[in-house]
């Protein structure tokens, strides 16, 4: 039977956060994962909130979260991308479920990005598929 996913994505970087979505819209369908939701949020603050949410719902087996943490001035980024990570892995041990993260950064540079959309979203995906295949 195949497994249902959901997807929570930052929409702060709009474009890119469109090419994340599609990468994994077609990774997920090439690996027999079904998208129960696609969970938009302002940024990756939002994500754990929204992530919480659906793994709540009993038709999601999973999540993939995805989102950009660009470097800034100062080390918010990286304070936050460990706050929204160790959120994600609390999310996981208590819902005992499953999640592929495809969070460029904390730090990326807006160079690098570019290249990096679609190899990160595929990959949360591939991360995903191989917990759900070990359960």
């Amino acid at each position: 039977m195949p497994k249902n996913i959901a997807i929570v994505i930052g929409s702060f970087h709009q474009k890119e956060a469109n090419e994340m979505l599609d990468e994994v819209r077609n990774f997920a369908k090439q690996n027999g994962l079904n998208i129960v939701e696609e969970a938009w949020v302002p940024g990756s603050m939002e994500k754990p909130l929204a992530l919480k949410r659906v793994l709540s719902d009993s038709r999601v087996d999973g999540a993939v979260v995805l989102g950009i943490i660009e470097k800034g001035e100062t080390k918010h980024g990286l304070v936050m991308a460990q706050a929204v990570v160790s959120a994600i892995i609390g999310l996981q041990l208590e819902l005992m479920k499953p999640v592929g993260v495809g969070i460029l950064g904390p730090e990326i540079l807006p160079d690098q990005i570019p290249s990096r959309v679609r190899p990160y979203a595929r990959n949360a995906v591939k991360a995903l598929v191989k917990v759900m295949k070990d359960d």
